[in-house]
């Protein structure tokens, strides 16, 4: 059913879209999400106890019981949807690192082990293809894939995001036999970087790893800095975007919070790039909020118009993506307004709904961590996993 809400004035100017991709369009992902699931399912969990409501433990828009509710959510896709080697592929595990950093396990030759030791010590996984490069390693795009990286950056990005603190630049990776670090990935990233390329993931790094202020040289001779990727990417089209432009706008946000902690300044001081993606962020995130479904979900077409799906894997995916947006985006004391409490019970109800049927990875992936990001700004860090 759709809502024919009109879409809201965007308050300064930025439009979401110049041009609309079908390669990327919302009805083209829903066709998809059913034919891909075979190879980037992840395997469902431990079946959840029949005598249950979906999300009965995050219900009444309490925080701290939606705290104790996303713990038990976390606890039972990390455990229950064990990943295999012999199953997935990269593209599935790399998502499951994103979500859970170095807890996530990961059977392969025999044995279990955390993915993260198995990917960056040489092991090798369908799809995990990197190779040596001029200033460090570069993983290889694999466009279309269902098991390779399908954007440049992805797996640094990812990687710098991971869990609840990203994994820091100094981290070892085994290429080719020679050691090397995830630092030196980002320099690898930072020299191929090229005027109107897809920087998304790359921005996601630098956010991380490189002073807000950074400047360098590229391949190719052309001078940048880490605004000139933030303008890049708060100027690029929204909704032609991987996901709805919700990737994009996660890495914008991640920017600007390295630019806050460094300049020390408020949003209203920032000029430049900065401004431009305060702005774009600032116009999305209303539109997130103005397109919510009433049973709290995100709308399933992103940015583009309001609307909900019977599918719950479709719902899921939505939802997921636009909520791990609104809890790293929004300032701490926005995070437990109405909306956002319940959008996050709403997710909480579909892992729920949805833990034991096999779900597609990124769909699930991107919904644990957004829900870990809330989780720790509203409630504080996660105990470490229990062996």
């Amino acid at each position: 059913m759709l809502y024919g809400l009109p879409m809201p004035s965007v308050r300064r100017g930025f439009p979401l879209s110049g041009r609309h991709s079908a390669r990327h369009s919302p009805g083209s992902r829903l066709a998809l999400i059913g034919m891909v699931l075979a190879t980037f399912g992840c395997s469902a969990a431990v079946t959840r106890d029949p005598g249950a409501t979906p999300g009965t433990a995050a219900a009444g828009g309490d925080p701290r019981r939606l705290c104790a509710a996303i713990d038990t959510a976390l606890a039972r896709a990390r455990d229950g949807r064990r990943l295999d080697a012999a199953v997935q592929g990269a593209w599935q595990v790399v998502h499951g690192i994103l979500a859970f950093g170095a807890e996530l396990p990961l059977a392969h030759d025999g044995t279990v082990s955390p993915a993260v030791e198995h990917l960056l010590g040489g092991g090798s996984l369908r799809g995990w293809v990197v190779r040596p490069g001029e200033k460090g390693p570069r993983a290889v795009v694999e466009e279309g894939s269902t098991t390779g990286q399908g954007h440049p950056d992805q797996w640094l990005g990812y990687l710098a995001q991971a869990g609840q603190n990203g994994f820091p630049a100094d981290t070892p990776i085994v290429v080719g036999g020679q050691r090397s670090t995830l630092g030196t990935m980002l320099l690898q990233a930072q020299s191929d970087i090229r005027p109107g390329q897809e920087a998304t993931w790359t921005l996601m790094a630098l956010a991380a790893w490189a002073a807000p202020n950074a400047s360098w040289t590229a391949a190719d001779g052309a001078a940048w800095t880490t605004e000139r990727v933030v303008a890049m990417e708060a100027e690029a089209d929204l909704l032609a975007a991987a996901c709805g432009g919700m990737h994009r706008l996660y890495g914008l946000a991640v920017a600007l919070d390295a630019h806050r902690a460094a300049s020390r300044r408020g949003d209203d001081a920032f000029t430049g790039g900065w401004a431009l993606a305060r702005d774009r962020l600032a116009d999305a995130l209303e539109v997130i909020q103005t397109y919510q479904q009433p049973d709290g979900s995100f709308s399933v077409h992103h940015l583009a118009r309001p609307g909900r799906s019977a599918d719950v894997v479709a719902t899921l995916s939505a939802t997921g993506h636009a909520f791990e947006v609104v809890a790293r985006a929004l300032p701490e004391a926005r995070l437990t307004e109405p909306w956002v409490v319940r959008a996050a019970e709403r997710l909480v109800g579909l892992l729920d709904e949805t833990a034991d049927i096999d779900l597609e990875c990124g769909a699930l992936y991107h919904a644990l961590h957004g829900l870990l990001v809330w989780r720790d700004r509203v409630c504080g860090a996660m105990p470490p996993a229990r062996n």
